[in-house]
């Protein structure tokens, strides 16, 4: 009787709406860690790196040219006379490119925004995907020790009536071997547990973790329903925002190479004296580059790269559309499992339970409670990892829908 209370014990505590507030690690602590995860760090400096290169594109990248030459002459007549010459021009950029450098840049600005929060969305699913294997192990681990925990007590209980000669040798050797089997699993599943432990604080060295990994609650089904929120997915997707940015960019980038085909002419001013300052002498001057095939090359380069860059804005919104089916067909077939799990769960230990008594009345075999115990063991097993797969499946869905970790 101890043994099925303990293993109905742990049953009941999945099933505790309770336990549902303490699963997931408190959520000032998660956006911390997510704040300090390196790909989060790095994607923050690309945003300062476009906002410094939206000031240089807006600024312009022509530079005053300061030019000089001081020599002396040997002029008949006059020996040796000094002259010089200086000479000091800019670039100019024709009208329309000025515009067009902005856009660059500030779509540039909006891609690396994006793809921030973007990184920041790829870094609470793989929280998510290591904080439910975690807790998955974590929570067949229990059952593996419960179980064991078990099986040492009905050997103790046998071993006991064998040295009465109650029963016979062979099952406790039964019992033994079935105790082996036991302990081989829960140093198995004991073993996932760690690793998935290591995994989190490898990845996520900033998240407190408590000192024994929660019991996955009892999935709940969010107040939102799955196709609202596989509609956020698509709307709220930072992917497609950088995606859009990007191509937007190279769009401007494109008219500006275009236009470029056209240089930009350098307008400035010249003084010289020659002959010892008897001539002297100021005026303006104008240098323009004589473009060719290389602007034209460069020119239709970037028409290229503006249309590679539009298709793959469309490709990355089919790979949103396809995530959100997917998240949605994931949590349904998740929670649909974890169901029937469930229900299997019950009609095993239901099971487990005639067994038990057809073998006190003298009816059944003892390797036959055993291998309901074992059946039922795998229940609990299957039921824990199908709750830990169901709530890491709603999971996903809220944090690809911003309502969970991601704020807009």
């Amino acid at each position: 009787m101890k043994a099925r209370i303990s293993l109905f014990a742990l049953l009941i505590g999945a099933a505790s709406p309770a336990l549902a507030q303490t699963a997931l690690p408190p959520e000032r602590a998660v956006h911390e860690a997510i704040a300090s995860h390196p790909l989060v760090l790095a994607a923050e400096a690309r945003v300062d790196a476009a906002r410094a290169e939206a000031r240089g594109l807006r600024t312009g990248g022509h530079e005053f040219n300061f030019q000089a030459s001081h020599m002396r002459r040997s002029v008949q007549g006059l020996g040796n006379v000094p002259e010089y010459d200086a000479t000091l021009t800019r670039a100019i950029r024709l009208p329309g490119k000025a515009g067009l450098d902005r856009e660059a840049g500030e779509f540039g600005v909006t891609a690396a925004q994006n793809m921030a929060e973007d990184a920041r969305h790829q870094a609470a699913t793989l929280l998510n995907d290591l904080w439910w294997d975690w807790l998955g192990a974590s929570a067949e681990a229990r059952v593996d020790a419960q179980g064991v925990t078990n099986y040492e007590a009905t050997l103790a209980a046998i071993t006991r009536r064998v040295e009465l000669r109650d029963m016979a040798p062979l099952e406790a050797d039964q019992t033994e071997a079935a105790l082996g089997d036991a302990r081989t699993l829960a140093a198995q599943s004991r073993g996932r547990a760690d690793l998935a432990l290591a995994r989190i604080k490898a990845r996520f060295p900033a998240l407190p973790l408590p000192d024994e990994a929660p019991e996955p609650p009892q999935p709940r089904l969010p107040a939102e329903t799955f196709e609202a929120m596989a509609a956020q997915v698509i709307e709220r997707s930072h992917e497609i925002g950088a995606a859009n940015a990007q191509s937007a960019r190279y769009s401007a980038l494109a008219e500006r190479a275009r236009k470029d085909r056209i240089a930009d002419p350098s307008f400035g001013v010249r003084l010289f004296s020659e002959q010892g300052g008897r001539e002297r002498g100021a005026g303006l001057v104008l240098s323009m580059p004589i473009g060719g095939a290389n602007r034209r090359a460069l020119a239709d380069q970037a028409e290229s790269e503006g249309l590679a860059a539009a298709a793959e804005s469309a490709a990355v919104r089919l790979d949103v559309q396809e995530m959100a089916s997917r998240d949605v067909t994931r949590a349904h077939s998740a929670m649909q499992a974890w169901q029937q799990s469930r229900e299997a769960l019950n009609a095993q230990m239901a099971a487990l339970s005639k067994t038990r008594r057809g073998h006190q009345l003298g009816a059944i075999d003892l390797a036959d409670v055993l291998q309901a115990e074992r059946l039922t063991h795998a229940a609990f097993r299957t039921e824990a990892l199908a709750r830990a797969e169901a709530n890491r499946a709603i999971n996903c869905l809220l944090i690809d829908s911003h309502n969970l970790w991601i704020n807009d």
